[in-house]
C-alpha cells in the first residue's frame, strides 16, 4: 500500500489547513484547473461530469413542475440595469462593463449580466397579455460574471455556472407559493441526491436578495463548521414588474402587475459536495451525482481470464449504473488510491481467486467497509451498496451539524462560542438591523436564516435584551 499512502500524502489533512485541503482536493482530483484570468477556471472532465450530474436532476424536477427552459442574451444594456433601483445599487461592485466593439466605444455600456431579472422582465413585457399567459415558468441554464475581489473554486468565481428560474403569476400567492416550492425541490435534492443535510429558512432584510420582498435559502454546514448557503430562492411581489412596465389584463378585465419570483443554485454545490463529505484522502461523491459510480479494478491482470471476466462484469453494472474499468499498467494498490481520491462510491476488485469463488469484492469509499458478493447479486448488491453509501455519508453530515450547532441566551455566551467552537448558533432576535450587524462586529457571525422550523430559546434577544421575534442560526460563512 505504499503506492496509496504517497497519494494521500498529496493531499494536505483537512486538520491541519482546511483551506489548502480544499485546493489539493480540487486539484489533484482533476476536477478543475486555473486558467489565465484571474477568478476564472476551467472545468475538467471529470468536474464538468459532476454538474451535468446534478444539472440533470434538477432539470427533470424543474420540467415535472412546469417550467420551461430558456436562453437570455448575456448582456444587458445600462439603461435596462438601472430601471430598478434596488437591484442595481445591490450588484454595482460586482458588475463587469463591455465598453467597446471592435475599435469603437459603445454609445451605451453593456453590463455582463449578474443574473437576469431585468432581461427576463424585459422580455415578460413583450409576451405577457393576458391572465390566460399566466403562470409563465421559465428557467436558463447558464454562466454568470461578479467581479470578486477574491476567488476560490467553486465557491466565488468571477464567471460561474447556474440555473435561475424566473416566473410571473397571476396573484400573489401563487407567487409566494412558487417560491416555497422551489426551495423544497432544491433541500429534497440536496438532502436525497447529494446527501447533504440543509435548514430551510428565510434571509432577513440585510441579507435578502437585493430587490426581492422576500429571500428563502437552505443553509448547509461544512465539515470545519462554517455556513455555505446552498440555494436561494426569492419572491418579487409586483416590484420589478412595475419597473419595467409588465402588465396582463386581468379576470375582471382590468389591467394589472404580474407577480414574480426567481430562484438559484450554482456550482457551489460542487463546493458544499467536496466540504461536506471530503476525507485526507480526497473526495467521497455521493452516488445520484458520482461520475463514475463503480469502478472495477482487476487484479493480476496478467492471469488468464481475468480481464475477460472482469469486462464482463461491466457489461453488466452498465445496464443499471455509472461503471467504468481500469485496465492500465499501474498498480492495484496505485489504483485503489487513485480512486479514492476521486470519490468512486464503490471499488469492484475482482482476481483469480474471486474468479473461482464466483465472487467479487466491493469496497464502500465512505468507510472502506468490504463486502464479498456473489457474481450471480450484482444486479441487487451493487444498487443496494450505493444506497448504504448515500445513507451513510447523509447520516455522518447531519452528526456533524448536530455536534457543532449551539444555543446562545445571552451576548457573552454567544461571542465565546463563536470564538471557541465552530458551527451554527441559534439565538433569539429582535428584529432590528442594527443587532444583526453588532453580533457581525463583535463575534464575527452573519445570520444564516430565520428557520421555518422555529425554537423558543428565550423571550429576549441575545444582543439588546428587548423582546425577541425570531430564533435565528447565526454562523461564520463561505
Amino acid at each position: 500500500m505504499a503506492d496509496q499512502k504517497k497519494m494521500v500524502e498529496a493531499i494536505t489533512p483537512m486538520d491541519v489547513d482546511f483551506a489548502k485541503w480544499y485546493t489539493d482536493v480540487v486539484i489533484k482530483a482533476d476536477l478543475v484547473d486555473y486558467s489565465s484570468v484571474r477568478g476564472c477556471m476551467i472545468f475538467r472532465p471529470y468536474g464538468y461530469a459532476l454538474w451535468e450530474n446534478i444539472q440533470k436532476i434538477f432539470d427533470a424536477k424543474f420540467k415535472a413542475t412546469g417550467h420551461e427552459n430558456v436562453y437570455m442574451p448575456m448582456f444587458i444594456p445600462e439603461s435596462l440595469l438601472q430601471r430598478e433601483k434596488d437591484h442595481v445599487e445591490g450588484f454595482a461592485p460586482e458588475v463587469a462593463w463591455v465598453t467597446h466593439g471592435g475599435n469603437e466605444k459603445l454609445t451605451e455600456r453593456l453590463c455582463v449580466r449578474p443574473t437576469s431579472e431585468t432581461l427576463f422582465c424585459d422580455h415578460y413585457a413583450h409576451v405577457i397579455k393576458s391572465y390566460r399567459d399566466l403562470p409563465m415558468l421559465y428557467n436558463q441554464w447558464c454562466s454568470v460574471v461578479r467581479w470578486e475581489k477574491t476567488s476560490r473554486p467553486f465557491l466565488r468565481n468571477v464567471e460561474f455556472l447556474w440555473q435561475e428560474g424566473h416566473t410571473m403569476h397571476e396573484t400573489a400567492e401563487e407567487a409566494m407559493e412558487e417560491t416555497q416550492r422551489m426551495l423544497g425541490i432544491y433541500a429534497e435534492t440536496c438532502e436525497n441526491d447529494l446527501a447533504i443535510p440543509v435548514i430551510k429558512g428565510r434571509k432577513t432584510d440585510k441579507e435578502k436578495f437585493a430587490g426581492a420582498e422576500a429571500t428563502y435559502t437552505i443553509e448547509a454546514m461544512m465539515h470545519d463548521g462554517k455556513a455555505l448557503q446552498s440555494g436561494t430562492s426569492h419572491y418579487f411581489g409586483d416590484g420589478f414588474a412595475k419597473a419595467f412596465d409588465v402588465t396582463f389584463t386581468g379576470r375582471d378585465n382590468t389591467l394589472q402587475h404580474p407577480h414574480q419570483t426567481s430562484w438559484g443554485v450554482s456550482t457551489r454545490l460542487i463546493g458544499a459536495i467536496i466540504m461536506t463529505h471530503g476525507d485526507d484522502n480526497g473526495l467521497v461523491l455521493p452516488p445520484a451525482v458520482a461520475p463514475t459510480q463503480v469502478v472495477i479494478v482487476p487484479i493480476a491482470m496478467h492471469k488468464e481470464g481475468v480481464t475477460d471476466k472482469a469486462n464482463e462484469v461491466l457489461a453488466r453494472l452498465q445496464k443499471f449504473c455509472r461503471a467504468k474499468i481500469d485496465l492500465s499498467d499501474n498498480s492495484p494498490g496505485w489504483k485503489f488510491a487513485q480512486y479514492e481520491m476521486k470519490g468512486v462510491p464503490l471499488r469492484l476488485e475482482i482476481g483469480p481467486k474471486d474468479i473461482e469463488k464466483n465472487q467479487c469484492v466491493l469496497v464502500r469509499r465512505d468507510n472502506r467497509e468490504k463486502y464479498f458478493v456473489s457474481l450471480d447479486e450484482l444486479e441487487t448488491k451493487v444498487p443496494e451498496l450505493l444506497q448504504m453509501v448515500h445513507d451513510g455519508m447523509y447520516e455522518r453530515a447531519l452528526k456533524n451539524r448536530e455536534e457543532k450547532t449551539y444555543e446562545a441566551t445571552s451576548l457573552e455566551q454567544l461571542k465565546e462560542i463563536a470564538e471557541t467552537k465552530p458551527g451554527f448558533i441559534k439565538a433569539m432576535w429582535c428584529g432590528d438591523q442594527a443587532c444583526e450587524e453588532k453580533l457581525k462586529e463583535v463575534a464575527g457571525v452573519s445570520s444564516r436564516c430565520m428557520p421555518f422550523e422555529q425554537e423558543h430559546l428565550s423571550d429576549t434577544c441575545v444582543c439588546c435584551g428587548k423582546p425577541a421575534k425570531a430564533m435565528v442560526y447565526w454562523g461564520k460563512a463561505y
